[in-house]
């Protein structure tokens, strides 16, 4: 099945999680002050957590795409299945507060609470966020469908 563990396309899903999860990071921790806010916090744990996850699942991917091997035994299979669910539900958690966080500070009453570059930092990290949390889900609802079908 496309975008399951060992091929090709579960492949790119990794590597497009790890890449947006890196760049949210990126963007969240350079130059701003993101300590200040819980949920900025949390976002940066969760993509701290969403990197390995994702870079380790690729190399996996890589080795059964040059090798040739099939790792889908039932017991990798659902501790893979496992950490997609639970890092997915993490990841769209994170990016809704963090989301949250830059819309109470962009509209606030009193005006912009923060700075432009901070808030546009914020936001292109939330964004990030975001799609990182799309592959992350779809990936975990193939592994889903996969494991069901067996």
């Amino acid at each position: 099945m496309p975008g399951s563990v060992g091929t090709s396309a579960g492949l790119l899903l990794r590597l497009g999680q790890a890449l947006f999860s890196i760049s949210s990071l990126f963007f969240m921790s350079v130059g701003v002050e993101f300590y200040s806010y819980t949920a900025f916090c949390f976002l940066v744990t969760i993509m701290g957590l969403l990197i390995p996850w994702s870079a380790t699942l690729a190399m996996f991917d890589m080795y059964s795409i040059c090798v040739g091997s099939n790792i889908r035994l039932p017991g990798v299979m659902m501790v893979i299945l496992l950490g997609d669910l639970s890092l997915s539900i993490l990841s769209l958690a994170a990016a809704c507060a963090s989301a949250a966080v830059v819309d109470l500070l962009v509209h606030s009453r009193g005006g912009t609470y923060c700075p432009p570059k901070y808030c546009g930092r914020y936001q292109l990290s939330a964004a990030m966020a975001f799609l990182s949390w799309v592959l992350t889900a779809s990936s975990s609802l193939l592994n889903l469908w996969l494991m069901a079908s067996r």
